[in-house]
């Protein structure tokens, strides 16, 4: 994951990655030959309704059981069976902030100590139960400095990360999956900036969020729960005229679609024809295979391309460090 991306737990990247919704679990396998990638194994199955409930503030697994043992039936179709994984969640399941200081405390224990003092007024439960991870964003005029700020309950994460333990897997990273589009957006083009800021827009299943994105870093993320297809669009549009107003942006120089493959066909078509109205531009599709090659016996299509890239993203965080 690029160095201005949160994430949770760090260690020696794994190959595998698994990435849990509200409807279904993902796994895939990346694996390096010489100086590429390629998806050598993937597998996805559906969870039982209800089973998962992704949320910040109330518990999210509702049917541990169930929850292990699909993710340990997704595990046993890879080959070869991963012991580590990283873990990809929904958005919901954090808070992802961006704090803003004029001067920049020069220990990092008191840096850690703001950033905890600033956090704690927004998050919607006690810091001292919450997992916060931050890194740093843009740099600022004067020495100062932007971060982003991840915070999540504690017992939700731990909760996901037991699933994966009964399954027969160990966790070794976690992570939202929108910051690992981005992932997949920046590995795609050997780890530089896609020209100047760019948007992304995730529609999954029941949220959406967008992202504007300044050479690697995010200067702007937002997630709503879903909504209405005119909604996401206006979503989109009052997110043009911010960062036009506001962050100091002259159009974007791409907008990058990914997840409304989940929605359907047709509903698919719509949204992308919708926010290309409100952008006035194209909206491409977010394709991860210029950074990671396909096995040949794999098939992609836009419904698995969307199903994959929030796993490949975080199986590429490396790329684009």
């Amino acid at each position: 994951m690029s160095p201005s991306l949160p994430r949770w737990l760090s260690s020696r990247p794994p190959a595998a990655a698994v990435e849990i919704d509200a409807r279904r679990v993902t796994a895939a396998i990346v694996s390096a030959h010489g100086s590429s990638y390629v998806l050598t194994s993937y597998a996805s199955e559906p969870l039982p309704p209800g089973a998962v409930v992704p949320g910040l503030n109330a518990a999210n697994v509702h049917d541990a059981g169930a929850l292990a043992s699909v993710i340990r039936s997704v595990l046993d179709a890879l080959t070869p069976r991963p012991r580590r994984v990283a873990l990809v969640l929904p958005d919901t399941v954090g808070k992802f902030s961006l704090l803003r200081f004029e001067k920049v405390p020069a220990r990092a224990q008191d840096l850690d100590q703001l950033i905890r003092w600033q956090i704690r007024k927004a998050a919607p439960f006690k810091i001292e139960d919450a997992q916060l991870a931050w890194v740093p964003g843009i740099a600022l005029p004067e020495g100062g400095r932007e971060y982003l700020v991840t915070v999540a309950r504690r017992d939700v994460i731990e909760s996901y990360e037991l699933a994966c333990v009964a399954a027969g897997a160990h966790p070794g990273i976690v992570d939202l999956a929108s910051v690992n589009l981005v992932n997949a957006v920046l590995a795609r083009h050997g780890g530089e900036a896609p020209g100047a800021d760019w948007l992304l827009v995730n529609v999954a299943g029941d949220y959406s969020t967008v992202a504007v994105v300044r050479g690697r870093d995010v200067i702007f993320f937002r997630t709503r729960p879903a909504e209405r297809q005119e909604d996401l669009a206006d979503l989109v549009h009052q997110t043009a005229m911010y960062h036009e107003d506001r962050l100091g942006g002259g159009g974007f120089s791409r907008v990058v679609l990914a997840g409304a493959s989940s929605r359907g066909p047709e509903a698919a078509d719509r949204i992308r024809r919708d926010l290309e109205a409100r952008v006035g531009g194209a909206v491409e599709a977010l394709d991860f295979r210029g950074a990671v090659a396909l096995r040949d016996r794999i098939v992609a299509g836009p419904d698995v391309l969307d199903m994959l890239a929030p796993a490949v993203g975080v199986l590429l965080r490396e790329r684009v460090a």
